[in-house]
């Protein structure tokens, strides 16, 4: 478990509407481009602890790839809300949903600050599955902080940078960040907004320190 350090101030906010653009190429095959994340996409549901009945939120949802499992755990009396800004990633999971009988899934298509949830809604769970963007986004974070109980578990997934004698792996995070990010800002260390709030979050590396789950509980 590592500890959370400070760092400077981004140099580059995310960019909502090319990642909008960036996402809307991609729909069509994004399935299949993250199929071999799959492990990793169990291990974050997995670690959300979830049960029977409870209420989460799937953060940058795409295509809606967790939602089943998400479903999965908290049962037909637990409530999943999806959050997706791209249009045509949101009409995808809301088919996934449909196709798959998921009456308790919602999926929401905006972004965090303009999500359509209830007033009331207070989740016991979240999750950030390889939302880098939104984690650089103090103010949207807040948001859905706002929509978390007291003791919410919330768990965070992504690319970081590995050490930097992993030079070939280091290779490979540019190549998927430009591909799927509009900034690499606090690369080095992608839950750091989070520790605001998670004050007990801890953090453990895999894939030769390329990937990261972070784990923490809302004050």
């Amino acid at each position: 478990m590592r500890p959370v350090t400070s760092s400077p101030p981004p140099a580059h906010a995310p960019d909502l509407a090319r990642a909008q653009a960036l996402y809307r190429q991609r729909a069509a095959f994004y399935d299949a481009e993250l199929a071999p994340f799959e492990p990793l996409r169990r291990e974050a549901v997995a670690l959300l602890g979830l049960q029977p009945g409870q209420q989460v939120l799937d953060l940058g949802c795409g295509t809606g790839l967790s939602l089943p499992l998400l479903a999965e755990q908290v049962g037909p009396t637990g409530r999943i809300w999806g959050l997706e800004p791209c249009p045509e990633m949101a009409a995808q999971a809301r088919q996934r949903c449909a196709d798959a009988g998921g009456a308790q899934v919602q999926v929401c298509q905006a972004d965090a600050l303009h999500a359509d949830w209830p007033v009331d809604l207070k989740a016991d769970a979240a999750l950030f599955l390889f939302a880098h963007d939104l984690l650089q986004q103090p103010e949207a974070l807040a948001a859905v902080m706002d929509h978390l109980r007291p003791g919410a578990t919330v768990v965070s997934c992504g690319l970081e940078w590995a050490p930097a004698w992993a030079w070939a792996a280091n290779a490979w995070v540019l190549s998927a960040a430009l591909y799927s990010m509009t900034t690499l800002d606090r690369l080095h260390q992608p839950w750091e907004h989070l520790a605001r709030w998670l004050p007990d979050l801890q953090v453990h590396s895999t894939w030769m320190g390329c990937i990261y789950f972070a784990v923490g509980h809302k004050l």
